[in-house]
């Protein structure tokens, strides 16, 4: 059986906000102590540090992408093209449930 849009978008929000509570440790301050860590270990610190916070900042990108997604539910514009106002692929939304555009429109914003 497949889930609602509403459905997969609270799903995907709680999948991500469980991610988010158990990755905090990974983007604390690196300590520059050299008695604690070698030089080495604190920039392979720095660099695990660098990519939790990216990963960290696309989380909160996706989440209100869903909040969006979940608000154009509620006003009956889910689905529908942002520039156009056709209707998006159902295929589209099933790949991307937050998807503002319809595959003609968003090849035409990327050109």
């Amino acid at each position: 059986m497949s889930l609602s849009p509403r459905d997969r978008l609270l799903q995907l929000r709680e999948e991500l906000e469980a991610i988010a509570a158990t990755s905090g440790d990974s983007a604390a301050v690196v300590e520059l102590d050299q008695s604690k860590l070698g030089r080495l270990s604190r920039m392979d610190a720095m660099q695990a540090q660098a990519m939790a916070q990216a990963s960290g900042q696309r989380r909160e990108a996706m989440l209100r992408n869903i909040e969006a997604a979940l608000n154009r539910i509620d006003d009956g514009t889910y689905g529908l093209c942002r520039d156009c106002d056709e209707p998006i692929n159902p295929k589209r939304l099933e790949f991307d449930p937050t998807a503002l555009r319809c595959i003609e429109c968003a090849s035409n914003l990327e050109q």
